[in-house]
Order: structure tokens, then C-alpha cells, then sequence
């Protein structure tokens, strides 16, 4: 017979949509007779690793929104979606994975009533502003693309804004429903024992967790992935066209335009990328445990598919800077030079050319001339390098 624990694991970690209910009860996972070695491995190893997981999303993704929010010249449309992104995670990252890593070290549910009706809904809300901000981004990559010569305004900025509170407003008001039907309850587990959980509905109704994991399924997952695929279908077919009927007077200038929105297309998809092979396991392994309600699986493989997708499903909160990094060359200079304290250099070689550009402007009229036009150029174009400053 498989250990107690291991059947209370079974019986609620897929309660909730991602397949890490705040309620599931890995602390009688310890209770195993594999011994004390194992106990301690268990207790040190995991919430280790989530530890690990918090730091490295914490540093990322701070550094990610520093970064926009004080460059003025990368304070763009895709780059606000971005920063919208960091901060989904950011909420996840301080609350729900701390929530859970403590599970390895009490056997009951810790957080009370309060806890139980609150943490669902702030992850819910996460995953619905990671979800809906990259179906926005892709969104805004097939405008950008499909009008290369479109010129970013300030007003267009303030459209974007209004479409990240408009998200965040749709990502609370659609995980409300958490709230109401998670409670605490006493789950009976084997050999006349017991344990405490959170969960996100009824335990004497067998249709609502089958109901409950479509729906997530096709909210949070399936439709805004096939919304995605749609514009990147249409991006592609726009950019193969484009490759053959750029206006000959423009060309240099369309050219890279258009390769400076490619590159942030790219970027894009590889966030889709990267959150659909860190949720799509959580998703399968919930309406698994929801269409097999009373047969769940309690072996030890089992648990350990549980575990290996919750982790995948937090390190979706911490890829996406690095992610970026790897990408962008404009990205990595400005994080590199946060880590080293690289300013005051910066601040030199901006002086520096200041300086040499004054020297230039007083040597004659013209060449003052040809500065200020080369500077207005540069200014109207500015909605280019705020494209991807990246």
C-alpha cells in the first residue's frame, strides 16, 4: 500500500487550477517510513530549490522594471506590457511560492480562513496577467508590424497603460470566484487519519472540479494561445510580404525598422514560448486528477510529476528577464551596468560626448545646422528606438 502521505498528496494537490493548491498537504509527504535521511532531504532540498526559484525572480524582475522605469528612452509600449509581466510575477513570486515552499515543513494549512479565500485569487490573478499580457503584446507586435511606419505618440502610451489596468481589473474580477468557493476543510485520508487543506470547491460535488479545470483550461490557456497563434500567423505572412515589396526611397530606413520589430516579435514568442512549456503541465495534470476524481494516482511517480510541474510553474515567474537578457543586446548593456554599478561611467562617456559635440557645433554654422537636423531626425525617430530599445 502506498505510503499515507503520499495519498494525501494525491487526494488535493490538483485542487487548484495550476496544480499547486495552497491546501495540498506535503508535510505528511515526511511522514513516509523511508526514514530520517529521507525526511530531512525532502525538508531541505525542495524549499531549497524554491528559495533559489524566489531569489533569482525577485532580482530579474526588479531589475526588469528599474530598468524601464528609469530609462526614459525604453519607456514603450512593448516594454510597459513587459514590465506588466515582471510585476504578475513579481505577486506570485512574494506570496503564493513562500505559501507553498512552507508546506514541506507543516503538515495542516497555516494560513487560515483569510489565507485560503486570498492566496487563490492573488494566483489566479498572476496567471491571468501573464496570460492576457502576452496575448496584448501580440496583439501590439501584429500593429507594429502590419504599419512599420507607424509613429509612437505619448497618447499611444497612455492607451497602453489603460490596456495594463484593464488587465489587471479582468485578471481579479475573473479569479473572484476562487475566493468564494475555497475553504478549509478536513480531508480523510487512510488508516483513520486526517489532515486540514484549502480548497477551491466543494469536496461533495464531483461535476464542479471537472467544470472548474476546463474552464481554466480554456480561459487561461487554450484561447489566448489560439488569439496568439492567429497573430503570428498574420505577422508572418505580413513580414514574408514586406520582404518583397519594400518602397524603394525608404528602403534602408524601412529595413531596419522592421528588423528592430522582428527582433521584438521574436522576443515575444519566446515568452509564449516559455509560458506554455511552464503551464501546460499544470493544466494536463489538473483535469487529469479532475475527470479521475476518485481513482487518483498515489504513487510515488506520481507525486513526483506533481512536483516537477509545480516547480516548471514558478520558474515561469523568473525566465522572462533572463530570457530578455539572452536576447537583447540594448537589455543586457543597461543590466550589466546595474550590477556593476556601471553609472558613473555611463555618466562620463555622456559627458564626454556632450563636450565633444558643443566642440563640434562652435566650429562653424553649418555644421551646427547639420547637428540640429541630424538631432531632429533622431527625436522623430525616437518611436523606432522605443520600439526596442532592446
Amino acid at each position: 500500500m502506498p505510503p499515507k502521505s503520499l495519498y494525501n498528496l494525491s487526494q488535493t494537490a490538483g485542487a487548484n487550477q495550476s496544480g499547486f493548491v495552497p491546501g495540498v498537504s506535503e508535510g505528511d509527504l515526511l511522514a513516509a517510513a523511508d526514514g530520517t535521511s529521507a525526511k530531512f532531504a525532502i525538508r531541505c532540498a525542495i524549499p531549497s530549490l524554491y528559495l533559489l526559484i524566489i531569489a533569482v525572480g525577485l532580482l530579474g524582475n526588479i531589475m526588469l522594471v528599474k530598468i524601464f522605469m528609469s530609462n526614459s528612452a525604453m519607456r514603450s509600449a512593448p516594454n510597459i506590457f513587459i514590465s506588466n509581466l515582471a510585476a504578475g510575477d513579481l505577486m506570485l513570486l512574494l506570496t503564493c511560492v513562500p505559501v507553498d515552499a512552507s508546506r514541506y515543513f507543516f503538515d495542516e494549512w497555516m494560513f487560515g480562513k483569510v489565507g485560503c479565500k486570498l492566496i487563490p485569487v492573488i494566483q489566479l490573478t498572476s496567471v491571468g496577467v501573464s496570460v492576457f499580457t502576452l496575448t496584448a503584446l501580440s496583439a501590439d507586435r501584429y500593429r507594429a508590424i502590419v504599419n512599420p511606419m507607424d509613429i509612437q505618440t505619448s497618447r499611444a502610451l497612455l492607451w497602453t497603460c489603460v490596456k495594463v489596468v484593464g488587465i489587471w481589473v479582468v485578471s481579479v474580477l475573473l479569479a473572484l470566484p476562487e475566493a468564494v468557493f475555497s475553504e478549509v476543510t478536513r480531508i480523510e485520508g487512510v488508516e483513520n487519519g486526517s489532515f486540514t487543506a484549502c480548497v477551491p470547491y466543494p469536496q461533495t460535488d464531483e461535476l464542479h472540479p471537472k467544470i472548474h479545470s476546463v474552464l481554466i483550461f480554456l480561459v487561461y490557456f487554450l484561447i489566448p494561445l489560439a488569439i496568439i497563434s492567429v497573430y503570428y500567423y498574420h505577422i508572418a505572412k505580413t513580414l514574408i510580404k514586406s520582404a518583397h515589396n519594400l518602397p524603394g526611397e525608404y528602403n534602408e530606413h524601412t529595413k531596419k525598422q522592421m528588423e528592430t520589430r522582428k527582433r521584438l516579435a521574436k522576443i515575444v514568442l519566446v515568452f509564449v514560448g516559455c509560458f506554455v512549456f511552464c503551464w501546460f503541465p499544470n493544466h494536463i495534470l489538473y483535469m487529469y486528477r479532475s475527470f479521475n476524481y476518485n481513482e487518483i494516482d498515489s504513487s510515488l511517480g506520481h507525486m513526483i510529476v506533481t512536483l516537477v510541474a509545480r516547480v516548471l510553474s514558478f520558474c515561469n515567474s523568473c525566465v522572462n528577464p533572463f530570457a530578455l537578457y539572452l536576447l537583447s543586446e540594448s537589455f543586457r548593456r543597461h543590466f550589466n551596468s546595474q550590477l556593476c554599478c556601471g553609472r558613473k561611467s555611463y555618466q562620463e562617456r555622456s559627458t564626454s560626448y556632450l563636450l565633444s559635440s558643443s566642440a563640434v557645433r562652435m566650429t562653424s554654422l553649418k555644421s551646427n545646422a547639420k547637428n540640429l537636423v541630424t538631432n531632429s531626425i533622431l527625436l522623430n525617430g525616437n518611436s523606432m528606438k522605443q520600439e526596442m530599445t532592446l
